[in-house]
């Protein structure tokens, strides 16, 4: 789309500037021209000043001014001549022909669309008739995964994931901080969410394994249309969130496999307070020491289970039993009553919360 802009803007100046004007790209091919025969020539040796700045430079009796919005130039414009006039014509050009492709890419561009409507920027009014302008097919199913760099080295992530989902027809991919990188991709209606985590775990290892870049990804949930977009996209940071907070571990967070934790994130802070008095009214859970802690939570993976739990924990059935019954002195719950021991698990969980106090949207 841009090279048919470019087009008709050099076309309405061609008769203005008595000289041949045009628009190369960053691999120095013509992609808009006074003169039509050089369209879709290339200049190898342009195509190494413009990875250099956006500075005037002058080839083969041409001068150049490259121009754009990212680090390194996207395009640049060319004037024939290398005189005072040429330089200034370039400059011109150059302002006007940004300015004119960042008003069209904010008005019609499809990815900075999808951008406004995840970050909850765009009225929701406008964005039925935004996707109808776009021409968004409204029965599409989308997700929105959220990627969140915890190290990395000189790679960007952000190309590694565009590269994995190239089709920017389906597919959107864009930054939203130094860390953040938002994938919104087409899905099936009937997916489901390990097909999803496996999506999301076949990122996570391509950017580990071949770019050693370590991140984790929060999944939303699939939603039909646009306008969902901004729900799904915070199911995906309350993922990351929640994971942060209960399963430290954890590379991949999927929304809908959250469970208590889900619930006990939206919890107010004041009402987890008071429900860990209530549990612990004859001792605080800070009397339990380490050792308890683990052979509490070794208990939990077994099920409730004493005989199998000491074959694990590689003790006594009898010191187990011990163990729990200085727990039950403690705290007045017995573990191996279920209503005591869910209790319990819930309580472990509202003091980690609490001891995390983690970012809420």
């Amino acid at each position: 789309m841009s090279n048919r802009l470019f087009q008709g803007l050099i076309h309405q100046m061609r008769d203005t500037m008595d000289c041949v004007i045009g628009v190369v790209d960053t691999s120095a091919t013509i992609i808009a021209c006074s003169d039509l025969t050089k369209i879709g020539s290339t200049n190898e040796f342009v195509s190494l000043d413009l990875s250099d700045s956006h500075d005037i430079f002058v080839r083969d009796n041409y001068t150049y001014k490259p121009f754009g919005s990212h680090i390194k130039p996207d395009y640049a414009v060319f004037v024939e001549g290398t005189d005072e006039s040429a330089a200034k014509y370039a400059s011109i050009l150059a302002i006007t022909l940004s300015s004119i492709k960042q008003y069209y890419d904010e008005k019609y561009d499809r990815n900075n669309f999808i951008k406004n409507v995840v970050l909850d920027n765009v009225l929701p009014g406008d964005i039925v008739v935004k996707a109808r302008e776009l021409h968004f097919n409204s029965d599409v199913n989308r997700v929105v995964l959220l990627v969140r760099i915890i190290s990395s080295n000189d790679v960007s992530a952000y190309d590694v994931i565009q590269n994995l989902f190239p089709d920017k027809a389906k597919d959107f991919v864009f930054n939203i901080s130094e860390t953040d990188i938002v994938l919104v991709k087409e899905v099936k209606s009937n997916i489901e969410s390990k097909d999803l985590e496996k999506l999301a775990r076949s990122i996570s290892d391509t950017l580990s394994s071949e770019f050693y870049t370590r991140v984790n990804v929060g999944i939303g949930t699939p939603v039909t249309g646009i306008k969902d977009l901004a729900k799904s996209f915070k199911e995906a940071q309350i993922s990351l969130e929640v994971g942060k907070v209960f399963d430290t571990d954890k590379i991949i967070c999927s929304y809908d496999n959250l469970g208590i934790a889900r619930l006990i994130y939206h919890l107010p802070t004041t009402l987890c307070e008071t429900f860990l008095q209530e549990v612990f009214k004859k001792g605080s859970i800070e009397s339990l020491d380490h050792e308890t802690l683990f052979t509490i939570q070794r208990f939990f993976e077994n099920n409730l289970n004493v005989s199998e739990t000491s074959r694990k924990l590689f003790v006594h059935r009898n010191t187990l039993v011990y163990r729990l019954e200085k727990i039950k002195k403690l705290t007045g719950l017995d573990l191996r009553e279920f209503d005591h021991a869910i209790v319990f698990k819930i309580a472990l969980m509202v003091k980690k919360y609490l001891s995390a106090n983690p970012t809420k949207f």
